[in-house]
């Protein structure tokens, strides 16, 4: 697929080979959206087709998309614990089961089911009350003993002579993967042509501030008027912050995943595990996807320890014996912005026209729709959606956490 754009200034031709424009920057903005990955396009869809607000800037530093968009693990998945989390989560998993239809893009979405991996005592009674806070909640899940999760991953090991064996799992059958290039695109592809403008190598330099307002941002590409500002920087939001004086418990961190060389399909499902930390799917080309938790250190730098792999490595081939001879193709990292409770922040900030939406950790591919619905509704109206109220960043003061640090074991 060619993904080529428009010179500058250029009109969208009836191309195919043209997904959007290549736009020079306008002088001034109903909303200005700094961050053009997943979350910042999808706040822009859902601007344009909820609220009918269209004059729109998506400023990104580097290349459409080419952030976390373009490094995440793409899990799909709402089984989290607490109410306030499994609420925007499912939002987001059941808009994400229309979104081919409403992009007019294919994004190859497979609900293939999730299996959460329990190895101790303690890990059963942890997805056990899992389980049935899911339900309470209205989401799938079910709890799996050893055999029934052989059954539905045939290539998982169930010995008892493992370091952890296997004594069970969670099951949530709607999750899934979609392919996150195709989702970008898409969302792009349509916001653009409603007229939103998708502005590259645009990096954010700063803010013009009057009072408590924010009248303009500073680019690399000139000085933008805006009449509200949305961020959606994940691991540089606290840098973009900082600019503007506000401080925020955001720490970022690299998060590696790699990939293996192409197999036939052998893996039919996801596999979670947080006591040997691994998490494995296989994509559609065939290649195996892997992941673990972040580096221990903060950092901006999209690359981390080779521990991390080895550890990971070390981890699947033991849950997945048969993998044992397959090839490590390529790794990468990307930036993840964490926060204290493990839950994003999104809302209002010390300024008035200026929102926040940042936090999402290890989690933010998952939530793309669902967030960029909520964002969009709390942009448009000037108060936060439901959903995304007890996220706010005031949280941190009144002591009303959503901690899913000590409540969904693995946070992927």
């Amino acid at each position: 697929m060619n993904t080529a754009t428009n010179p500058p200034g250029a009109d969208l031709p009836e191309h195919p080979d043209f997904l959007w424009r290549n736009p020079e920057p306008r002088k001034n903005y109903d909303v200005v959206i700094v961050g053009g990955g997943g979350h910042g396009l999808a706040t822009a869809h859902y601007l344009v087709k909820n609220h009918g607000i269209t004059n729109v800037a998506v400023l990104e530093k580097g290349w459409l998309a080419g952030g976390n968009m373009a490094r995440n693990t793409t899990l799909i998945r709402s089984n989290y614990l607490w109410d306030e989390s499994a609420a925007i989560y499912e939002h987001s998993l059941k808009l994400w089961e229309g979104l081919e239809d409403d992009l007019g893009y294919p994004i190859l979405f497979s609900q293939r089911g999730v299996l959460n991996l329990a190895h101790t005592e303690q890990d059963i009674r942890d997805s056990v009350r899992r389980v049935e806070a899911n339900k309470l909640n209205g989401i799938d899940a079910e709890w799996l003993g050893p055999e029934e999760v052989k059954r539905i991953c045939p290539i998982v090991n169930i010995s008892a002579d493992i370091r952890y064996p296997v004594q069970g799992a969670t099951y949530q059958p709607r999750a899934g993967i979609a392919k996150h290039d195709y989702v970008a695109w898409g969302f792009a592809r349509r916001v653009d042509e409603a007229g939103v403008d998708l502005i590259q190598d645009c990096e954010v330099t700063g803010f013009t501030v009057d009072g408590d307002r924010v009248t303009g941002v500073r680019t690399t590409r000139g000085d933008l008027g805006c009449g509200t500002v949305a961020l959606c920087a994940a691991g540089h939001t606290s840098v973009l912050l900082d600019r503007l004086g506000v401080r925020t418990p955001l720490q970022s961190h690299p998060l590696q995943a790699l990939v293996s060389e192409l197999l036939e399909p052998v893996h039919p499902t996801i596999v979670m595990s947080n006591a040997v930390h691994v998490y494995v799917s296989q994509a559609h080309k065939g290649e195996l996807v892997m992941g673990a938790g972040v580096d221990s250190y903060n950092g901006y730098g999209q690359r981390g320890a080779f521990h991390i792999i080895e550890r990971q490595m070390a981890a699947a081939v033991e849950l997945f014996p048969v993998f044992a001879r397959a090839h490590l193709l390529r790794s990468w990292a990307g930036i993840v912005d964490v926060t204290p409770d493990a839950s994003p922040i999104v809302g209002h900030t010390p300024y008035e026209n200026v929102f926040v939406n940042a936090g999402w950790g290890t989690g933010g591919f998952k939530a793309t729709p669902g967030i960029g619905w909520c964002y969009a509704h709390t942009i448009a109206h000037g108060e936060p959606h439901p959903y995304v109220k007890p996220f706010s960043l005031d949280r941190f003061t009144t002591g009303a956490l959503v901690d899913e640090h000590g409540a969904a074991a693995v946070a992927h």
